[in-house]
């Protein structure tokens, strides 16, 4: 047993060196730098887009705009969806401007190539909008942290109880991208392993205007249920020609991410009635509509998820180097996956040693144009899902997590 003890107090003595030398080091280039990197015209604009940054901007305002006596700076960039656009902008970033986190990051593809520039340079990427679920198994980092959502989470919510209540024949109209394929491929494990079959599936590319020939298809397959495993102005775009084409009325069309503001631009008369999954909603209580109403007063529109997702990790992440006393990657991590998120957000949440921070979700049906009061009066929330239902358990996939 001696040799035990003593090699428990060697490790203990180096984690508490460690942690006294990252303390030691202080604030690097005397500024905290977070930058902000998403689609800011595009077909995911209205989700993340400029609507990040201000919930971004909101966050340091709030926390103080210093942290540990040094100021706290935003900068913000547009990466088109591209992944080669982003990746080459977080590089310039963090390799000549002091950026020392990127929030943010909403296409998966984009994500899947800045958070390798990010981990290459020991820098935090904050992930508020991505729904692939690899940020935190075949492609997770000791400096991932994933916020809102992820595949998973969308499938188990949506999915699943659909299948309970006999709707087995399904049909996919998925983009043609990391993120929906990923959305696929997990909500047709879930298919298959509750009864159900998946008897055909199309792939669209990002930004497809023109659906009618994929909508023909999922209309031929004899489906009960056509999943769209797309987002934003894709899923709009699908559902208003699901419903001309009359596929509506045949099966049920099942939007697997769908933001207010995308339920919000549809006619209710098309989308009510559908149900669907999401991490946040602005008008669940007193506290989310606080912040929102705040939100609504700077940009002009209700948040979607990803937004108050952004305000929250920023938190998290600012409290995290007061505590730690530097912005170390290292030691800021340590303390964010330590201290469990709390917040008008993260409801009992904590940060994983995966990377993916666990929270209640909500499944809930968008109103019928007669049960609403308001232009913004969009959701019902009907169940909260537990997070540890709605994420599952941690897969073991990253070395970093070993008996953590």
């Amino acid at each position: 047993m001696k040799p035990m003890k003593k090699s428990l107090l060697t490790a203990a003595v180096a984690t508490a060196f460690a942690v006294s030398g990252a303390q030691a080091a202080g604030i690097s280039d005397d500024k905290v730098k977070i930058g902000v990197l998403a689609d800011m015209g595009g077909v995911y604009s209205d989700i993340c887009g400029k609507g990040c940054v201000t919930a971004v901007e909101m966050a340091v305002e709030d926390f103080g705009g210093t942290v540990l006596g040094k100021p706290i700076e935003i900068v913000s960039a547009d990466d088109q969806n591209k992944a080669d656009i982003g990746s080459a902008k977080v590089r310039e970033w963090v390799e000549s401007e002091g950026v020392d986190a990127v929030n943010g990051l909403v296409a998966s593809s984009v994500t899947g190539a800045v958070t390798k520039v990010l981990t290459d340079n020991k820098k935090i990427a904050l992930i508020s909008t991505s729904a692939s679920h690899a940020f935190t198994t075949k492609a997770c980092s000791p400096y991932n942290a994933h916020w809102t959502y992820n595949v998973v989470a969308l499938a188990n919510g949506t999915v699943k109880p659909m299948l309970d209540a006999g709707k087995k024949k399904w049909f996919f109209i998925t983009a043609d991208y990391a993120f929906g394929h990923a959305l696929e491929k997990v909500a047709t494990g879930v298919i298959n392993s509750n009864g159900g079959e998946v008897v055909g599936a199309v792939r669209a590319p990002l930004g497809t205007t023109d659906f009618s020939s994929y909508v023909l298809q999922a209309q031929s397959s004899g489906a009960d249920v056509v999943a769209l495993a797309n987002a934003g102005a894709d899923f709009v775009n699908s559902l208003k020609t699901a419903a001309e084409f009359g596929l509506t009325e045949t099966a049920d069309v099942a939007g697997l991410l769908v933001f207010t503001h995308n339920a919000k631009a549809l006619d209710p008369n098309i989308a009510g009635g559908m149900k669907l999954t999401t991490g946040f909603y602005w008008d669940m209580d007193d506290e989310t509509r606080a912040w929102s109403k705040r939100f609504k007063e700077r940009h002009g529109t209700i948040p979607a998820m990803g937004q108050a997702g952004a305000y929250s990790m920023t938190m998290h992440y600012l409290n995290a180097i007061k505590e730690a006393g530097t912005d170390d990657a290292d030691a800021v991590m340590a303390v964010m996956k330590k201290n469990k998120p709390n917040d008008f957000f993260a409801r009992n949440a904590e940060l994983r040693a995966d990377g993916r921070m666990v929270h209640d979700m909500y499944q809930v049906r968008i109103k019928k144009a007669d049960e609403r009061s308001n232009e913004d009066d969009i959701f019902a929330i009907e169940q909260v899902i537990p997070g540890d239902v709605a994420f599952g358990p941690m897969m073991d996939q990253c070395n970093f997590t070993a008996k953590k």
